[in-house]
């Protein structure tokens, strides 16, 4: 059995201040102050980042219900909290594969012990950075049938990714070797919608240089999707993507959402 990793309570972390703001128990002092500091910035921080859940929930529930995938790639996985991709996923389609990837052990602690499949399913945890696609790939390909359609989920990370670090040539290269029919999900933080990001943006960057984030414009984000066909509504703020009700609608997401497909 493999050692739990050191973790250090002292300073916040950002996948246990994003728990925070989800009303999840995996966070400690430092990180309560932290996500409460970056509220007081961005006042609907909670709101929003409760929208991204919620749209995460919606995406998958569309890939699997309406667009027939079985196969889900999950990039940046973050810690645990209510509808994860598998269990989303496996409500609509029982035999439905998840592959969650993450380089953080806080993160791969977690996911081990409450990340679960169904009987007919499979759910596995790659530890991996999504900046190394081709260690990603490689051990994906182990777990996915990469001849049939996989969903690459990328959802709240890409911010983490700097513009050197090219994060459109890691799409592609993820992309590349997926059979046709496979979809690209992506949600990604922008200060288009709320001016205020920039500010809540530095003072997390400020808390750990290493998850610095890179915001991006509507049509930086557009660009991402390279040549994937873009699915109704297209590239809109995530709230608006297909929303199952009035509060969905009326959340105040900070991020562009959508969905594209491989012709």
């Amino acid at each position: 059995m493999a050692s739990a990793p050191n973790i250090d309570t002292s300073a916040p972390h950002p996948a246990r201040v994003y728990d925070y703001w989800l009303g999840g128990k995996d966070n400690f002092e430092a990180d309560r102050q932290a996500a409460e500091a970056a509220m007081e910035i961005f006042p609907y921080t909670v709101q929003s980042a409760r929208a991204c859940r919620r749209y995460l929930a919606r995406v998958v529930r569309f890939l699997a219900a309406e667009a027939g995938v079985r196969q889900f790639l999950d990039l940046g996985t973050g810690l645990p909290s209510a509808d994860n991709v598998h269990e989303v996923a496996q409500a609509a389609a029982p035999d439905s594969r998840i592959v969650y990837v993450d380089n953080d052990p806080i993160v791969l602690v977690h996911a081990r012990a409450l990340l679960t499949s169904s009987p007919e399913g499979e759910t596995h945890y790659v530890d991996a950075d999504l900046r190394d696609t081709k260690q990603v790939l490689a051990q994906a390909r182990e777990m996915l049938d990469f001849s049939q359609p996989v969903a690459v989920m990328l959802l709240a990370v890409l911010h983490f990714v700097t513009d050197e670090q090219d994060p459109a040539g890691i799409i592609r290269s993820v992309m590349e070797p997926l059979a046709p029919g496979s979809y690209l999900a992506l949600g990604h933080h922008t200060a288009d919608i709320f001016p205020e990001l920039e500010e809540f943006a530095k003072y997390l960057s400020r808390l750990n240089p290493e998850y610095a984030a890179t915001l991006r414009t509507r049509d930086q984000v557009a660009a991402l999707f390279g040549d994937l066909e873009m699915v109704p509504p297209g590239l809109v703020q995530l709230s608006q993507w297909r929303p199952d009700s009035a509060y969905d609608e009326d959340l105040p997401a900070a991020l562009w959402g959508g969905v594209a497909r491989k012709a």
